[in-house]
């Protein structure tokens, strides 16, 4: 269900600096390519749309998977023995566990009582469904300017009735101000702003079919479970989102906890013993916060135009470029294969100025 599978990805820095016009392009450009991994592919790239259907679509084939759809949960009472939860329509089930799912926002837990640490971000990103005249690439990429990066995912075949035509999202990062400036242009406008503000790169587009924005924020739950109730995905933490690795750390949420609630099922325990909820924060956590702090860092390297920074990240592109081992590492960490963050990245986040560390 239009999964499109990308080969490339490619970033650069696109801050100009006093050499910039002594230097060639490629000196601060780096692609990872699935070639000299071995691979067919680094990822796909797949509307949420499209995700949450294939899920739904999963739940309602599994027989022991029962869908109360547009009910949600108005309370939450908890018993040694089990968790009772009530439902918008009055109704009341009983569960061993509870796992909140249930997005940034959650409900489930806030009726657990589990805080969050929160940390906003000065940027917005503005999505753009557009289409564009070619083949559908298989290269994503991603330039980082002062403002924030700009980014080109390809998606799908515009059809039978744009012939020639594939359709694509092009993220923008920007101040809340400039988003809300660019939204409010009319699409003949946001074309031409596009096309001065986004890299050469960038085929070239046929139409803007939507548009949307929306806040950038740092968020991890003080704990991941309270008694008989645990937390996955966004409930548990969102990650600044230039790299797209969100709905990844989700679905390796919900690989781990299925491990072991699986070996508490094979052992006979109860499925909320504090001993293995607590073996799942302390395998997810550490991860999860890799993750964050990786995305901050980058956030914090290229959105700015200190020159010292300016050197730094270049060096880094420069290293990765140069260095096929240190490239392919970085590749396989974006790609969830390794989960501890590559050397060259801990080195080039060691010197950050001003950056919490988890």
């Amino acid at each position: 269900m239009r999964a499109t599978p990308y080969r490339r990805l490619a970033v650069w820095d696109e801050t100009r600096h006093p050499l910039s016009n002594l230097l060639p392009r490629t000196s601060n450009q780096v692609e990872f390519d699935a070639a000299r991994l071995n691979t067919s592919h680094l990822g796909h790239i797949v509307e949420n749309s499209v995700t949450q259907q294939g899920l739904w679509h999963a739940a309602e084939a599994e027989p022991s998977v029962t869908i109360l759809a547009e009910n949600g949960v108005t309370g939450i009472t908890q018993t040694n023995e089990q968790a009772r939860v009530a439902l918008e329509n009055g109704e009341e089930l009983t569960a061993m566990l509870v796992i909140g799912a249930d997005g940034a926002q959650s409900r489930v837990r806030d009726i657990a009582g589990i805080g969050v640490t929160r940390n906003q971000y000065g940027q917005q990103a503005m999505i753009i469904s557009v289409r564009y005249q070619g083949p559908v690439q298989d290269i994503t990429w991603q330039g980082f300017y002062p403002s924030g990066p700009r980014a080109f995912l390809p998606l799908y075949s515009a059809g039978a009735n744009h012939p020639g035509e594939s359709r694509a999202s092009l993220v923008w990062y920007d101040a809340p101000e400039e988003i809300a400036r660019l939204k409010g242009l009319s699409s003949q406008a946001l074309m031409a702003e596009i096309q001065q503000g986004f890299p050469a790169e960038l085929p070239h587009l046929t139409h803007i079919e939507d548009r949307a924005s929306f806040p950038i924020a740092r968020q991890h739950a003080k704990h991941y479970s309270a008694g008989r109730i645990v937390l996955v995905g966004d409930a548990a933490h969102t990650i600044n989102p230039l790299a797209g690795q969100g709905v990844n750390l989700g679905f390796q949420d919900a690989q781990c906890l299925q491990s072991v609630l699986k070996e508490a099922k094979r052992a006979g325990e109860d499925l909320a013993k504090p001993s293995r909820l607590a073996s799942y924060e302390q395998k997810r956590r550490p991860a999860n916060q890799r993750m964050m702090f990786a995305m901050d860092a980058f956030y914090h390297l290229f959105s700015n135009q200190i020159p010292s920074l300016h050197l730094l990240r270049n060096i880094g592109l420069g290293t990765a470029r140069a260095l096929p081992f240190a490239r392919n590492r970085v590749a396989r960490y974006a790609m969830g294969i390794d989960d501890e963050l590559p050397a060259v990245v801990r080195q080039l986040t060691a010197r950050l100025p001003g950056l919490n560390h988890f």
